[in-house]
């Protein structure tokens, strides 16, 4: 993985932002997570009161399209 910034979309891979993820430290993932469910709740401030959700399974499957 090369050390520079990118513009291109394409390489945006979710390997990618999870390694990015991962590199953050645990106050900046806390803060992130803030972040983000402000902006969820500042866009749909009803969504707290949302009785549709479900449970997922006990396991979760990554896929991811295979190169070549």
């Amino acid at each position: 993985m090369l050390n520079s910034i990118s513009h291109n979309r394409t390489e945006e891979t979710p390997e990618a932002k999870a390694h990015w993820f991962q590199s953050l430290s645990l106050p900046q993932r806390m803060e992130l997570l803030c972040a983000y469910t402000n902006l969820i709740l500042e866009f749909n401030p009803h969504i707290e009161e949302s009785k549709d959700a479900r449970p997922t399974s006990n396991r979760i499957l990554i896929i991811t399209k295979a190169e070549g």
